[in-house]
C-alpha cells in the first residue's frame, strides 16, 4: 500500500542554479534516493513559468512550459543508494504584451510598464522534475525557484 501511495519511496531532490540567462540552458542535477527497492520509468524536467495577474478576488495564475525534456532511462534504485542525474535543460522564455511593449523605451516603453503595472502582471520561474516511479500511483516530483536575467 504504501509503494502505491509513494510513502516510503523515491525522494527527489532538485539542484539548480539561482539565477540563468534568458540565453543559455539550466544545467543542474537531480538527486534520487528511496528507503526501498524501486523501479525508475522516467523522469520528465520542465522549466515553468507561473505568471499571474490581477490582485485580490481577481488574481489569476496560468503556467506555461518554457522548455521541456523527458529522460527514457529505466534504472533500479535500492535503499541506501544515492543516484545523481546532470540535465542541461533548454528553454524559451514568453513575454506578455505589456512586457514587449515597456522594453521598446519611449512613449510606447512608459505605455508598457502603466499596462504592466496596472494589471499587476508578476512572474515566476521554476524548475519542476516529475519521477515516474513504476509501482507508485502518486508519483515523486521536485520543484526549484530560479531567476531568469
Amino acid at each position: 500500500m504504501k509503494d502505491k501511495l509513494g510513502i516510503g519511496g523515491v525522494s527527489v531532490k532538485l539542484e539548480a542554479p539561482g539565477q540563468v540567462s534568458a540565453d543559455s540552458n539550466v544545467d543542474g542535477k537531480l538527486i534520487l534516493t528511496t528507503k526501498s527497492e524501486q523501479e525508475i520509468v522516467s523522469i520528465e524536467l520542465r522549466v515553468i513559468e507561473e505568471f499571474t495577474t490581477g490582485r485580490g478576488d481577481d488574481k489569476k495564475t496560468k503556467d506555461f512550459d518554457l522548455g521541456k525534456i523527458t529522460l527514457s532511462e529505466q534504472f533500479s534504485i535500492s535503499p541506501g543508494e544515492t543516484k545523481e542525474i546532470p540535465f542541461s535543460l533548454p528553454f524559451n522564455v514568453v513575454k506578455s504584451n505589456a512586457e514587449q511593449l515597456s522594453e521598446k523605451g519611449g512613449a510606447l516603453g512608459a505605455l508598457g510598464k502603466v499596462g504592466k503595472f496596472a494589471a499587476n502582471e508578476q512572474s515566476e520561474y521554476f524548475v519542476k522534475a516529475n519521477v515516474d516511479v513504476k509501482s507508485a500511483v502518486i508519483d515523486p516530483s521536485g520543484k526549484s525557484a530560479i531567476k531568469i536575467v
